[in-house]
């Protein structure tokens, strides 16, 4: 369970990553079917954070660390980083 202490601990970067299916049961990006690599990074300047995904055939965790497509939807976000409220409200938009 990711909290507002653990961000303010933790150094800026990837903290968490994994794989998902593009789908409604799954990150649901574009409804593909294929499956998706995640990664969930700590901003540099405050506490904020993000998810981003991208095709998990075509990139590495890296290249979606930099260049991935944001996860928006919260359902999606506390369930693949389980958060408390306060470090929700850290999400970055």
């Amino acid at each position: 369970m990711l909290t507002l202490e653990m961000l303010k601990k933790m150094k800026p970067g990837m903290f968490a990553k994994g794989e998902s299916v593009d789908s409604p049961s799954g990150i649901n990006m574009t409804g593909s079917g294929k499956m998706l690599k995640w990664v969930a990074v700590r901003g540099g300047g405050i506490w904020d954070w993000a998810i981003y995904c991208n095709l998990a055939e075509d990139n590495s965790y890296e290249w979606i660390c930099a260049s991935g497509n944001k996860v928006y939807s919260e359902d999606t976000i506390k369930r693949l980083v389980p958060c408390t409220d306060e470090a929700y409200k850290m999400y970055r938009r």
